[in-house]
């Protein structure tokens, strides 16, 4: 959807419509195998998340507003099952935010992002080795501001959406979304982007007006990044990857920064990760995630156990 807003109107966000994605809607997420012996699960309490607030982050040039309303944002995409669960919730009452519109969208294995192909891993070349031959001349145009998400928007390439969607929370703040574990592309760690608006009204078609309060990006532990870095489609990717303690954007903060409480089988990735976070919100705030990307603070190493 195009972005109506007049430049001195960036702060809020006077139209926004999203069209329903043809097809019945999924209702449930899931990610096959069990949890045997030896699986890496994270607790998260009510009261780890009640009165905290999720770091604001940059939204970063590959946003394109929600024009898909789905649970499954997959689409044909190769890579570990990924179970992707948030709670919204008001950071000062600690009460859920119902009807919320949750965005999410991430780069696929090899680093690329849907609507930006033609400009390769991370929307700045890199990604696997090539096989053959150059020919031609590049195409589309080249990433602004810091490599890995900061500086201004770019308009997409192309027409493809693979790994972004947008689904409502329910009465208990919760949404789920059925996606694949991201891949890396130079200048950046694993991480999802993530944007909450409120005070919206759904219909039919979608969801439209209301505002964003919330603007983050959800990042990975590195013992889970590096297991699955072993398995395919991922070991092909040769971009250089960033660790979570070097990363630009990650404030080094922790969940409440965005990193995310992960389950999963240490000996079985492939068989797919449970992700979940509660992301504590400021209702009547508008946070874009238009602002310069924050400077990173402690390193995460110890967070990430």
């Amino acid at each position: 959807m195009t972005d109506t807003r007049n430049p001195e109107d960036r702060g809020q966000l006077k139209r926004r419509t999203v069209l329903a994605a043809g097809g019945a809607a999924v209702t449930a997420v899931g990610v096959g195998g069990a949890f045997a012996a030896g699986a890496s699960a994270q607790e998260e309490t009510a009261a780890d998340a009640c009165y905290t607030l999720t770091s604001e982050l940059v939204e970063g040039p590959y946003y394109i507003d929600a024009d898909k309303i789905r649970q499954d944002v997959t689409e044909d995409q190769e890579g570990i099952p990924l179970a992707l669960a948030l709670t919204v919730i008001d950071a000062e009452t600690c009460r859920p935010l119902r009807d919320a519109a949750v965005d999410i969208w991430h780069c696929n294995a090899l680093g690329v992002y849907s609507g930006y192909e033609s400009n390769g891993s991370g929307g700045g070349g890199g990604g696997p080795a090539p096989t053959d031959a150059p020919s031609g001349t590049p195409t589309g145009e080249p990433p602004s501001g810091p490599p890995g998400g900061g500086g201004g928007h770019q308009e997409p390439t192309d027409d493809e959406r693979y790994l972004r969607g947008t689904w409502r929370t329910d009465r208990h703040g919760r949404v789920t979304f059925r996606t694949v574990f991201p891949g890396w592309y130079q200048g950046r760690c694993v991480h999802i982007h993530v944007k909450v608006h409120v005070d919206g009204e759904w219909s039919d078609a979608g969801y439209e007006g209301g505002h964003t309060c919330h603007t983050g990006q959800l990042f990975f532990d590195e013992a889970s990044v590096l297991l699955t870095a072993d398995e395919e489609p991922y070991s092909t990717n040769a971009a250089a990857r960033t660790p979570l303690d070097e990363d630009t954007i990650y404030p080094g903060n922790g969940h409440e920064g965005g990193l995310l409480y992960l389950r999963y089988d240490r000996r079985h990735i492939a068989r797919g990760v449970h992700a979940r976070l509660t992301l504590g919100v400021e209702p009547d705030a508008t946070h874009d995630g238009q602002d310069s990307p924050p400077q990173p603070t402690a390193s995460a190493s110890a967070s990430a156990s």
